[in-house]
């Protein structure tokens, strides 16, 4: 009597399973999905948009996402060294110091991103991703600090070197000085 009720139980588990693919595979071939910029999160996609459309937006996204981020990478990266080249170790300065290069990165981030993206929370985790790995500042504190980017005058001014420097660096694959952390940060605070 138990073992007929256990194989019953089976068989309907394996047919739900059964209607479960098929009830999934007719709603993805009904509205694909598409990537939202700068994210891999799935929305919805209009059904007037061919696949291979789709497809291919999703691809771009996907590589705009990856090509800002490794962007930022390199030029954070090359500040930190050029700080640390004229005697600004971020790891052992203050927080402040942190928070500068946070406002930066996120100047070259909005110059390096397409013009909707710029200020969204989106590019804000990103830009703070990035700063938790190249700066002492942690996650939360640098995604506060550009919340409130527009409070402090010396983070709109690395906030204006960082788009500088971002754009010349487009173009000319170097930062000049004047547009360095290093600069933002020795003018526009005391260390």
């Amino acid at each position: 009597m138990i073992d007929g009720l256990v194989l019953l139980t089976e068989l309907s588990l394996g047919a739900l399973v059964i209607v479960l693919a098929f009830r999934v595979a007719t709603l993805v071939r009904r509205e694909p999905l598409a990537l939202s910029p700068l994210c891999d999160i799935p929305t919805a996609a209009p059904a007037s948009m061919p696949y291979a459309a789709l497809r291919q937006a999703a691809t771009r996204a996907t590589m705009d996402r990856t090509e800002l981020f490794t962007q930022l990478h390199i030029l954070i990266g090359l500040q930190e060294r050029d700080c640390r080249e004229q005697g600004l170790n971020w790891q052992t300065a203050p927080p402040e110091v942190g928070e500068f290069a946070v406002a930066w990165l996120n100047g070259a981030a909005c110059a390096l991103c397409e013009k909707s993206l710029r200020h969204t929370d989106t590019l804000h985790g990103l830009v703070a991703q990035i700063a938790s790995r190249k700066t002492p500042i942690r996650q939360p504190e640098a995604v506060q600090t550009l919340a409130t980017l527009t409070h402090n005058n010396a983070w709109l001014a690395c906030f204006r070197h960082g788009m500088e420097a971002a754009e010349h660096w487009r173009i000319h694959r170097f930062v000049p000085p004047s547009s360095s952390v290093y600069d933002a940060i020795t003018h526009n605070a005391f260390i």
